[in-house]
Parts: C-alpha cells; sequence; structure tokens
C-alpha cells in the first residue's frame, strides 16, 4: 500500500476513533442516567465545553475528509501517488494536531495553532491539486 493510501486510511480511523470516543462517552451519559438517550444534538449543546469541541472537532475530520482523502483518491487512480505520497504522513500529522488541540481549549493561543495546523493542511492540499491537475494536462 502507497503512503497515501496509508495515510488516507489514517485520516479515516482518526474520524472513527473521535466518533467512536464521542459514542461512548454518550452511551456512559445514558447508562448513568445523566441525559436520555433522545437528549442529544450532533453539536453535543447542552452537555460539557469538552463534548462540544468534541462532536466539532469530528465534524472537521468529516467536512475535510472529502477535500483531502479526494485527493489522496484521485492521485492513486491516477498512477501519481509521487505527488501526494511525500507529504501524506504532513497532512496526517496536521490533522491530528488540529484535532487535539480542539479537544484541548478554545484559548487563543492555541486556537491560533489549530488554524495553523488547518493551514498547513489546506497548503498541501491546494499544492496537491495543482500539481494534479498540471499532470492531467500534460504539462
Amino acid at each position: 500500500m502507497s503512503t497515501t493510501l496509508v495515510a488516507l486510511t489514517g485520516f479515516i480511523a482518526w474520524a472513527l476513533l473521535l466518533l467512536a470516543l464521542m459514542e461512548a462517552i454518550r452511551s456512559w451519559l445514558v447508562m448513568s442516567g445523566r441525559v436520555p438517550a433522545n437528549g442529544f444534538t450532533p453539536d453535543n449543546a447542552g452537555l460539557s465545553p469538552f463534548m462540544q469541541r468534541l462532536a466539532r472537532a469530528h465534524a472537521n475530520c468529516v467536512e475535510s475528509l472529502p477535500l483531502f482523502g479526494g485527493l489522496m483518491l484521485v492521485a492513486e487512480l491516477s498512477g501519481r501517488a509521487a505527488v501526494t505520497d511525500p507529504l501524506a504522513f504532513v497532512l496526517l500529522g496536521a490533522r491530528v494536531l488540529q484535532s487535539l488541540l480542539h479537544l484541548y481549549s478554545l484559548a487563543p493561543a492555541v486556537v491560533t495553532l489549530r488554524f495553523t495546523a488547518f493551514a498547513l493542511q489546506l497548503g498541501i492540499a491546494l499544492y496537491w491539486a495543482v500539481a494534479l491537475l498540471r499532470g492531467g494536462l500534460g504539462a
């Protein structure tokens, strides 16, 4: 399996881990009688600030997966994984860091670091898109 596909699988696994953590905590809240089974909203409104940040961190992964993952799949399907392989783990690391920072705090300095991790992902994706389009045009 290429580096790109390993990183893409890691990205999906990370989103799945965040979802599993959220559902484990929700299950505990239901089983302990703290929240009724139908007492949850997608953004975890009404729950702890951590749970609200967890919902948002998971949503960030799901929202960005089609963009970043799509570019990784285009590279693989077109036989051009050499475009994405060198930065695939950097993108994954920046995604995990962004999520962890989101879970940690909403303090301004942490939010700035979180944005930096997202900006790195965005920069990588833009580079990939241009490189893949150029190659697709025979340049």
